[in-house]
């Protein structure tokens, strides 16, 4: 597996020009990061269709809010910690409660953040946009992932989180692949147990999935793009297919991806379901290698989280 060759920043604005040209409804508003995003190259294509409020996310998302009800397509953006946690009452009222039409675009996600720290480390924004009714949260794994989703979260009307990698992506799919928003993508098939991942995750889910077949464990990979609203019934298929679970993700382990699998499988189909991802902590300054490894979000942890859980099968198989 090989990085793309330009950020995903940088498609993710290619993106916006593309279709804004289709389109006058669609417009950015901006909470002083746009050279962080590269969304100055948008307001050199269109200076009247952007706003750029300062370093005030809850107005940002205040004035999207009022743009969408006169009629527009607002995309904000800031750092993941402020475009969830810090603007969280305004998103819940004055946009998801308010039934409006605004796309929320969180970039550095989990400990791709990186230098920038723990302030700006957010290990828990899925867990808070998957709280508001009516939310949509989108991940993409790649550039191409994101760009045959685009046009499904324009056509869609009410809020969407955008959870953005703003760097070099790891190439995972190719032209001809084809995505709908709240249906996951089976990547390998598998016999002995389901690994679900997201982001980042889906290239370490794939590198376990290569050690985990040398070791005689057959691994159906997953990944989940839209966490909310989740496919449910690939994944109750794919678990009564392989009868343990293993879930793997840039995020807390509590209320994110892992959370989500794991109560619909306990209400639904209960089999052994071990999470992946950042155990109840803070972030903290590092580059993305070494915190992945800090936090446990590494090949590794998957396999050992795999074997895991296949034995937890067997125990219970010989238990009944």
């Amino acid at each position: 597996m090989e990085l793309e060759g330009r950020w995903l920043r940088e498609t993710y604005v290619d993106l916006l020009i593309e279709y804004a040209k289709k389109d006058n409804r669609i417009v950015i508003v901006e909470a002083d990061l746009m050279k962080a995003l590269g969304t100055t190259r948008f307001m050199k294509e269109y200076p009247d269709r952007t706003v750029n409020v300062g370093v005030q996310e809850s107005n940002m998302i205040g004035v999207a809010a009022g743009m969408s009800a006169m009629g527009k397509i607002p995309f904000t953006h800031t750092f993941t910690p402020f475009s969830t946690r810090r603007v969280c009452d305004q998103i819940t009222l004055s946009v998801s409660y308010a039934g409006l039409n605004v796309k929320i675009l969180g970039s550095d996600p989990g400990v791709t953040a990186e230098l920038n720290g723990g302030t700006h480390m957010s290990m828990e924004d899925i867990a808070i946009m998957r709280n508001i009714p009516e939310m949509i949260i989108f991940e993409p794994v790649d550039s191409i992932q994101l760009k045959k989703v685009f046009p499904q979260i324009l056509e869609h009307y009410g809020p969407v989180y955008i959870r953005l990698l703003r760097r070099n992506a790891v190439r995972i799919f190719d032209d001809n692949s084809k995505f709908e928003l709240g249906k996951g993508v089976i990547l390998k098939e598998g016999k002995d147990v389901t690994i679900i991942a997201g982001g980042i995750m889906v290239a370490e889910a794939l590198e376990a999935e290569r050690a985990l077949k040398a070791m005689g464990i057959h691994a159906q990979i997953i990944n989940i793009h839209t966490v909310k609203p989740l496919d449910e019934e690939l994944i109750l298929q794919s678990a009564r297919k392989t009868g343990a679970v293993v879930t793997a993700e840039n995020h807390s382990v509590l209320n994110g991806l892992g959370g989500a699998v794991a109560e619909y499988l306990s209400e639904n189909y209960p089999v052994p379901v071990k999470r992946v991802g950042v155990r109840d902590h803070f972030g903290e300054v590092g580059l993305t290698q070494f915190l992945k490894e800090k936090y446990g979000l590494t090949a590794k942890e998957i396999i050992k989280a795999a074997r895991e859980a296949v034995a937890m099968k067997h125990k219970r198989e010989d238990y009944i």
